[in-house]
């Protein structure tokens, strides 16, 4: 993987910053950018609705992405495939229509995957140092379905979703998997995991912001309520009743973001071309060159994704001082994973994450200023 050449294809870097906030946003390549704007400048109009030349295009466009979307994620059909404003909304249409009775988590859920399913039945399953899946295959038994974060952005850790999936089907127990964080960065293929539901969004991934993904197997799909109503979601209506659009469209009511999804698909097609296989590669030799010395790690030391505190420096003041001393960007707080740090009683942390166009430069450069800072205590 030639990482300068990619590096070359992302215009903010010629800003000379060092970006290591990817688990919040990525950037953009010129790629994704120009596919936006030749929306906008070659055929701004409705596509599904009007059959003009312009929306004939949008529509034909709209039709590319999602079919780029299935391939880059392996599901059988496109149809699929719902368009969504980001992975939040993806889990609230899913917890708001699916029917299920007690719904298991993990307790370090972001608050997308926490709060939609706080108004249901719901019990917590501790991951610690670990996830134990002997421990799992108990629990799960009293509940009918499972939606766990498959890889977290508090720390980049990866659950063992496979075993998960597979224990949880044995005990007929559906599964959802918010994916925000692991289609970015590793090969994820639904129908060899076999996995009933996923999430994620467009922004972490290269593409624009305000578009997401919820995956569902067809058929239970089609068994869903619908969450939104409105235009593109029926067939006919009358004053008193409407007939339901098929699947996608049951789900993608009113005038959608179509720009932001023929970007999505430029992203997954940049992504295709570099291969994520390169891309998980690439980001664990990053993480393999961070220096952690003298940091307190913070959750399981995972690729991808260093979350740390410097003893006796404030984590936001971390964040700061990297800034200004060398455009270092990264985030500090609780990264939406609230929850999780008021139980461990941790107030916040400093969280430096990685990317395909990041280089082991920047990771010298990490190290040599936290090595300033740690002498500030």
């Amino acid at each position: 993987m030639n990482v300068e050449k990619i590096r070359e294809d992302f215009p903010v870097l010629k800003k000379k910053i060092i970006y290591l906030d990817s688990a919040c946003m990525s950037l953009r390549p010129v790629q994704v950018i120009d596919k936006i704007k030749e929306y906008y400048e070659e055929y701004p109009a409705c596509a599904l609705r009007s059959s003009h030349k312009l929306a004939s295009r949008a529509t034909s466009e709209v039709k590319d992405a999602r079919e780029t979307i299935k391939k880059f994620i392996g599901a059988k059909k496109s149809k699929e495939i719902i368009f969504t404003k980001n992975t939040t909304e993806s889990i609230n249409l899913l917890a708001n229509s699916f029917k299920f009775k007690k719904v298991l988590l993990t307790d370090r859920e972001h608050n997308s995957n926490l709060l939609p399913w706080q108004k249901h039945k719901y019990g917590i399953f501790k991951v610690n140092s670990g996830f134990n899946l002997e421990k799992f295959s108990e629990i799960v038994k009293d509940y009918d379905f499972v939606s766990f974060v498959f890889t977290s952005n508090l720390d980049g850790y990866t659950l063992p979703v496979k075993e998960i999936i597979r224990i949880a089907h044995e005990n007929n127990c559906k599964v959802h998997l918010d994916a925000a964080q692991t289609v970015p960065h590793q090969e994820v293929n639904v129908r060899k995991l076999d996995v009933d539901f996923l999430s994620f969004s467009g922004h972490k991934m290269l593409g624009p912001s305000g578009i997401g993904v919820l995956y569902g197997k067809e058929e239970l799909l089609n068994g869903m309520d619908q969450f939104i109503v409105g235009g593109e979601t029926v067939v006919n209506s009358t004053y008193d009743s409407f007939d339901v659009e098929d699947i996608p469209h049951k789900f993608e009511a009113g005038l959608q973001h179509y720009s932001g999804i023929i970007g999505l698909g430029a992203a997954a097609k940049y992504l295709s071309k570099v291969g994520m296989e390169n891309v998980h590669d690439h980001e664990a030799k990053l993480i393999g060159a961070v220096d952690a010395e003298g940091l307190k790690v913070v959750g399981i030391k995972s690729p991808g994704i260093v979350n740390f505190n410097i003893p006796g420096v404030n984590y936001h003041e971390v964040a700061s001082i990297l800034d200004a001393s060398k455009s270092i960007m990264l985030r500090s707080g609780q990264h939406c994973v609230h929850s999780w740090y008021n139980a461990n009683s941790i107030e916040g942390s400093a969280r430096a994450s990685f990317y395909l166009y990041n280089t082991l430069e920047e990771v010298k450069i990490l190290n040599e200023e936290l090595d300033k800072i740690k002498k500030l205590k």
